[in-house]
């Protein structure tokens, strides 16, 4: 364990990602100030009761060494026009009130759906925060009219990210670190009992193949959520934007995976689910990995990127 004793202020830390970002947070001596309300509060205090007075809940910025804003609103709840808003302004509010209390450090989750087709263009050195070489082209009107939840969802974080760069652009003396992962799957943490399956977040995608009618997920790339959090806990001492430029890292893992080696995986590791699995043929897209600069992960995080296999992402999800 790490002697870091410096407090960080954590949004989204009863969700998925957030649990594991939260744990290890922990586990490396930091404190964990956690921003949730209601149930949702009452639920993370018990997972970590543990560590005593070194998770807190306060809700004022005094004191804190960093933010990690990884909340998100998800589609499909209320109009997309909401969840937009509410991507952007909750994005904004965030780092604004921080920088007002005087942190200078801020890691944000942002999504590979606001980067621009995988087939493409991955350098994640940044540049201006325009919908060029590496931004999703997507706009408000088809993500309004689309009548898709996946539009909603990549539309809402490519509309944040950019308002984070933009408002970054102009307040150079705050170091800012946004991470743009995949898809990624893996157990919840040891402590965190799921509550509903709306937390289940993208390891929804491996419970639909166990439906006969059951829907692929878009996108066969993949990380593990135990890596994903490694990756956000790092940014916390990486070099400075001075040092190594804009921070704008993409995440995945090195291997490739698809669908139907993920059936076939599935089938093998627990054949009473064999009769259950998705019917359909599974997509191939054209490539498993994608064309990423993995030295960028390790320059800017200094970690190799996601060691864990698919395997065992999927067969630690329960």
């Amino acid at each position: 364990m790490s002697s870091n004793s410096e407090l960080i202020f954590v949004t989204g830390a009863s969700g998925f990602l957030g649990s594991h970002v939260a744990l290890q947070l922990l586990e490396n001596g930091y404190r964990v100030r956690a921003a949730a309300r209601g149930a949702k509060a009452d639920l993370l205090k018990a997972s970590y009761a543990g560590y005593g007075d070194r998770f807190e809940f306060p809700d004022a910025f005094v004191g804190v060494g960093a933010v990690m804003h990884l909340a998100s609103p998800l589609p499909g709840r209320v109009p997309p026009a909401e969840i937009l808003k509410a991507a952007v302004d909750g994005t904004l509010n965030v780092i604004v009130q921080g920088e007002k209390a005087g942190v200078r450090r801020m890691v944000v989750t942002s999504s590979i759906a606001s980067v621009k087709n995988p087939q493409e263009s991955f350098t994640d050195k940044g540049g201006s925060p325009s919908p060029a070489p590496d931004w999703n082209p997507i706009t408000r009107d088809f993500a309004l009219t689309g009548g898709s939840d996946w539009a909603t969802y990549a539309a809402s974080k490519n509309f944040a990210e950019l308002a984070l760069w933009e408002w970054a652009d102009h307040h150079p003396h705050v170091d800012v670190t946004t991470l743009n992962p995949t898809y990624f799957y893996g157990p919840f943490t040891p402590l965190f009992p799921v509550p509903d399956a709306s937390v289940l977040s993208t390891d929804l995608h491996v419970y639909n193949l166990l439906f006969p009618d059951g829907v692929f997920p878009a996108e066969t790339r993949y990380v593990d959520v135990r890596d994903a959090a490694q990756a956000h806990v790092r940014a916390l001492s990486a070099p400075s934007t001075a040092a190594v430029g804009r921070k704008r890292i993409v995440f995945s893992a090195p291997t490739g995976w698809s669908f139907q080696r993920t059936l076939d995986f599935i089938a093998e590791q627990r054949p009473a689910l064999k009769a259950r699995l998705i019917t359909a043929a599974p997509k191939v897209l054209p490539a498993d990995v994608l064309p990423m600069d993995f030295g960028r992960v390790e320059e800017v995080l200094g970690m190799k990127i996601a060691p864990r296999s698919r395997q065992r992402s999927t067969q630690s999800t329960r």
